[in-house]
């Protein structure tokens, strides 16, 4: 029997398809639902194990998807199909438990056993310590990570060549455009809407800006009022 070209367990591809269906979701650019994948749901299981282990698993482009904000703009999502999110997860599942242990512990977004709830309950503490909160929006972050940043940084904490692969073949997917179909190129981001992007994001956000605030700001008061946590 021929061997694989990278050893990855069948277990990560199941436990990322329990998630998928607690998820749910809307189909991708495929149309398919996670019922009609449900059919054949073994030979599809299969199929995706399969790929990712030969090295030939490319992603098909990310539905464009657009959510109206309260500001009047919208949010752009990029949805990809329901086999595809599971084989985001299945990579995923195996990146996490390595690279969430580094993160920040004041790092509370798409983190496992963290929530907007836990950071709520950090401020209430600390705004008995401090007479100022500095409450800042990164605009458009997910569009804007910097793919050779994310690369580098996997590199860095040793993932395998089949992580660095795949990271980088999500990261460049095109976006179908939900108005006439276009496939939109895209050299920087990683599509909002994603099961693998938030971890990506957060990776780079780490070292972008985390551990920049850690080195340059931390216990730095401006004027004896404002403390930079």
């Amino acid at each position: 029997m021929q061997r694989k070209s990278f050893e990855i367990p069948k277990a990560l591809v199941w436990a990322s398809y329990l998630d998928v269906r607690r998820n749910k979701g809307a189909p991708g650019c495929d149309g398919q639902t996670l019922k009609m994948f449900d059919q054949q749901r073994d030979g599809n299981l299969y199929k995706i194990w399969n790929r990712l282990c030969s090295g030939t698993w490319f992603p098909p482009p990310v539905l464009e998807k657009r959510i109206p904000k309260s500001n009047g703009k919208e949010r752009i999502l990029g949805i990809p199909t329901v086999s595809d999110r599971i084989a985001q997860g299945a990579i995923k599942l195996f990146m996490e438990e390595k690279l969430d242990p580094i993160f920040h512990a004041d790092s509370y977004g798409y983190r496992p056993g963290k929530s907007a709830h836990d950071a709520l309950k950090q401020c209430a503490i600390r705004c008995w310590r401090y007479s100022w909160i500095l409450e800042v929006d990164i605009s458009a972050f997910f569009d804007h990570v910097r793919h050779d940043l994310v690369l580098k940084a996997l590199e860095h904490h040793g993932m395998p060549k089949w992580v660095i692969l795949y990271c980088r073949r999500w990261m460049e997917a095109p976006m179908q455009s939900c108005e006439n179909g276009e496939l939109i190129t895209r050299t920087r981001g990683t599509p909002q809407g994603g099961v693998i992007s938030p971890l990506l994001a957060n990776l780079f956000h780490h070292y972008a800006f985390d551990l920049w605030m850690e080195r340059e700001y931390r216990g730095y008061r401006l004027r004896g009022t404002l403390t930079i946590l």
